[in-house]
């Protein structure tokens, strides 16, 4: 199956078509009458909003029309398509077109700010930009004369969008009312074009988050995404019944892969992109699978916490022993099926373990929907702790890795699966260590390169295809890869001590559930630090039960209770480090890390830098009056 594979994941999508015309492809919020817009008088009554769906057949009559209206635009093969927009029916309707067509797609978040925005734009060469609506419109109307070759801009919701005579600008309706037209004069046109894709052709430029100076436009032809679409379905984790919920950043490449993975085994996706609507969504899309980040499971689990704590300390106590047991069943369940095949607990155990899902777990499922057959987490590292929870709890998370080079789903845990782990490589992706425990990778889903940098591209592409992720990982002997710290951040301490601080970062989320973000200082320094930013409704919480209800949340953070309160923590967390792990001092955040001060990546990846660059003075004042070597 992965090796004969089709040319392009657009042949994908039209034999999907073919295939499953009447099935349910798309399931999406439709609020005040269009995708996305304000909620009409029915949904703001009854709390909640009404949804359409589209069959196969439905959605392959807007991308035919997409792609053809993009055509008679005067786009040619390999050409780029921008795409500006929020995780949305359209946003997939768009780039599925895009390909059709030819063309190759430019993703760029919506949070972009207008210069790197253009700046994407100039350095892709993007002919026409997708832009959501008229904020993302406005960040390029005034550096029109900068960005010659972009020669018009398609608006999905035209809400509050100026007139515009010139032509430069037209709706999303538009350009398939342009594409039926064009259809109609050339009714093979994109059958051809989808015909005439070759697997190098240029599919997919995606920016990397840029943790470290300017993105990166990384180069993913057509045959990265037939390969992706194959090489999920060979797993087996998904099937054609499953219903998955899909919010996460489609600009990312985590969120690109589960398209190509869905035309290839046409199971149906919902779509909604707006994070503060994901409690509200999960029981009413009731999802059989869904992929996040970290960040999802822990804010769940510290909301968790939190609410035991407002019932009271009984509730809070029956919370902690049941959320201690989740562990405990996790981590023997998983040794007994390693060892036995058996995923077996001893008989008290699991008497407690039965307790402990009437009271507490159960609960926690029907959150999710009550149907939820797994997870998949992925773009960072998730604390083990914060797994083998999910895992006693009966919400089975399997880890995921890779990178925007390898086209996001290099590893995946099987049904079998290992917490702590990011699983065993998808089937015709290689993988080895470097001498220095460097993970390479080589296999039909890495890039052809940064687009327009050979410089770059070679110093993490080797001649002999072997991509450099830049993480540190372990092997065990039957193929499950565990990734331990990205190269570069690795601590060197001034004792000649090496420290991997998203272990440490990660232990610390695991048992304090007032933690948001956390940053090891270290390198060159005597002892590590630690810069804590605290979860605002966790902490705001806590301070009402512990008469500090009457504090800003700037205020809370700095109180001296709160001080106290992480200190037991951290201690905690010592006991279970060597000794140069430590964390011999902390200073707590006045707010939290985010993408406004250019601390995290659209994908709530911490940019180390950044944060120490922010927060020099703390970091200085911890180390003030220590001898450095």
């Amino acid at each position: 199956m992965v090796e004969d594979r089709p040319s392009s994941v657009a042949a994908i999508f039209l034999d999907r078509i073919e295939s499953t015309p009447d099935a349910e492809a798309y399931r999406f919020p439709v609020l005040g009458g269009r995708p996305g817009g304000d909620a009409g008088t029915e949904g703001r009554e009854s709390g909640a909003e009404p949804w359409e769906s589209l069959t196969w057949a439905q959605a392959g009559q807007r991308v035919k029309h997409v792609a053809a209206g993009l055509m008679d635009l005067g786009v040619r093969p390999e050409e780029r398509v921008a795409i500006s927009c929020s995780t949305r029916v359209e946003w997939i309707l768009a780039d599925f077109g895009i390909l059709c067509a030819g063309a190759a797609t430019t993703t760029i978040y919506p949070s972009t700010n207008a210069e790197e925005s253009a700046y994407i734009l100039a350095d892709s060469g993007s002919r026409i930009l997708v832009a959501e609506d008229a904020a993302q419109l406005a960040k390029v109307r005034g550096l029109r004369e900068q960005l010659p070759d972009l020669t018009h801009v398609v608006v999905v919701d035209g809400t509050g969008v100026p007139d515009d005579d010139s032509g430069w600008v037209l709706s999303l309706a538009e350009l398939e009312r342009r594409g039926a037209t064009y259809l109609e004069a050339h009714p093979t046109c994109v059958a051809d074009s989808v015909a005439a894709l070759r697997p190098d052709q240029l599919a997919t430029l995606i920016y990397t988050s840029g943790t470290t100076g300017r993105p990166k436009g990384v180069r993913l032809v057509h045959d990265t995404w037939s390969y992706m679409a194959r090489g999920i379905e060979a797993t087996e984790l998904i099937n054609a019944q499953d219903v998955q919920y899909l919010w996460l950043p489609l600009a990312h490449v985590f969120g690109k892969v589960l398209l190509a993975a869905q035309v290839g085994l046409g199971h149906v996706t919902a779509v909604d992109g707006r994070q503060d609507r994901i409690a509200a969504n999960l029981p009413l899309v009731r999802p059989t699978f869904m992929c996040a980040v970290p960040r999802v499971f822990e804010k769940v689990y510290n909301g968790m916490a939190a609410k035991a704590r407002e019932g009271g300390p009984t509730k809070y106590k029956i919370f902690k022993w049941a959320a201690g047991v989740a562990r405990e069943y996790a981590r023997v369940t998983q040794e007994n099926q390693r060892r036995t095949g058996t995923p077996s607990a001893p008989f008290r155990l699991a008497r407690k373990h039965a307790l402990a899902d009437r009271l507490v777990y159960s609960k926690l499922r029907a959150a999710f929907g009550g149907n939820l057959r797994a997870c998949c987490s992925g773009s960072a590292a998730l604390s083990p702790e914060i797994g083998y929870f999910f895992s006693g709890a009966g919400i089975h998370i399997l880890e995921g890795y890779g990178l925007t080079e390898s086209s996001a789903a290099s590893f995946v845990n099987p049904a079998v699966y290992r917490t702590g782990t990011v699983g065993k490589p998808l089937p015709g992706t290689e993988v080895r260590l470097a001498e220095d425990g460097e993970v390479l990778l080589r296999g039909p889903g890495i890039m052809e390169g940064y687009h327009g940098q050979p410089e770059m591209t070679e110093e993490v592409l080797d001649p002999d295809g072997w991509l450099h992720t830049g993480d540190i990982g372990e092997l065990s002997e039957d193929g499950f890869l565990t990734i331990t710290d990205r190269k570069k951040d690795l601590i060197k301490t001034s004792n000649g001590k090496y420290v991997a601080p998203t272990e440490v970062e990660g232990q610390l989320k695991a048992i304090c559930p007032f933690v948001s973000n956390v940053v090891v200082h270290g390198a060159g320094r005597n002892f590590c630090s630690a810069l804590i930013a605290l979860d605002e409704p966790s902490i705001t919480t806590w301070a009402e039960e512990n008469g500090l209800g009457h504090l800003s949340y700037s205020e809370i953070v700095a109180a001296p209770q709160v001080r106290e309160l992480l200190e037991g923590y951290v201690a905690r967390l010592n006991e279970g480090l060597q000794r140069w792990q430590t964390i011999k001092k902390f200073a707590v955040l006045p707010r939290d890390l985010d993408l406004e001060h250019g601390e995290v990546t659209p994908s709530q990846k911490v940019k180390r830098a950044v944060v120490e660059r922010n927060y020099a003075h703390l970091l200085e004042e911890m180390y003030a009056g220590t001898r450095e070597a």
